[in-house]
């Protein structure tokens, strides 16, 4: 395919209601999935041998960015837009981002407030870059290889950032039914200036892509937490199973359309 007609093609979904959806439940996958893998079954194998969890995340992140990798790759090869193949990264994205945010905040001592600035940083740095580089940060701009290192690379980020800004608000007074209301309600603001300002829209993209991150965060973290610690206590598997589900239903049966420079969401 010639280079005119690849970047005539865009490989990203149009923002509209079902891809908020669809995101807010791959992130409450994320969560469910990433605790299962580095907590429930490599944490509870390292912490006989003496190691805490630290192996357990450090092994759950190699797991899954191994396969955000091999999934960003293939997307990238792709010369057009395929909805599995497009949310299995993302969803690779946000179970990567949990591993990598528990390890930040957990293993190596920095704590929520310190993983979270830090990863806002690094969050921040990646879209001037992208702007420096691209001219833009609009993710209808998104039809070169180039373009779509700097997506995904933003993407994982926002992802890790947005686990450690759940559990740094669920940490406190709030807890997790309290963070994911917080949360949930600062998208309903988001969502109220699109609709009544004339607020750029890439802000306020990026500003609700960041934020679905830990409210699925938290509807994940309350889903599985012990009770005594606020959260419901059901099994992560079971709720990662029920999650998948979902969103392969959700795939499968809303309508998915590739985005277009022309697309009210990208002004």
């Amino acid at each position: 395919m010639k280079s005119s007609q690849y970047a005539a093609l865009s490989k990203v979904p149009a923002i509209t209601l079902g891809f908020w959806i669809i995101k807010i439940l791959a992130t409450t996958f994320g969560e469910t999935a990433g605790d299962t893998v580095s907590m429930s079954w490599l944490g509870e194998t390292t912490a006989t041998a003496g190691q805490g969890g630290l192996n357990g995340y450090l092994v759950g992140t190699a797991i899954f960015l191994t396969a955000l990798v091999v999934l960003v790759a293939t997307q990238i090869r792709s010369l057009r837009f395929h909805p599995w193949l497009y949310w299995s990264t993302i969803i690779a994205s946000t179970t990567a981002g949990t591993t990598m945010a528990d390890f930040a905040t957990r293993s190596i001592g920095i704590g929520y407030p310190g993983g979270s600035l830090l990863l806002l940083g690094m969050v921040l740095a990646s879209l001037l870059l992208w702007y420096q580089t691209e001219g833009s940060i609009n993710v209808a701009d998104i039809h070169a290889p180039g373009t779509e290192v700097f997506y995904w690379v933003t993407i994982t980020l926002s992802q890790t950032l947005g686990t450690a800004l759940g559990d740094w608000v669920a940490d406190g007074p709030l807890g997790y039914l309290g963070a994911a209301s917080l949360f949930g309600l600062a998208l309903v603001i988001l969502a109220l200036l699109y609709w009544q300002t004339a607020v750029s829209r890439v802000a306020l993209f990026w500003a609700a892509f960041i934020l679905t991150r830990p409210l699925g965060a938290t509807v994940g973290d309350f889903l599985d937490k012990p009770l005594a610690s606020g959260g419901l206590e059901l099994s992560r598997s079971a709720g990662s199973a029920a999650l998948i589900v979902a969103i392969i239903l959700l795939i499968i049966f809303v309508p998915q359309r590739t985005l277009s420079r022309g697309d009210k969401t990208t002004d």
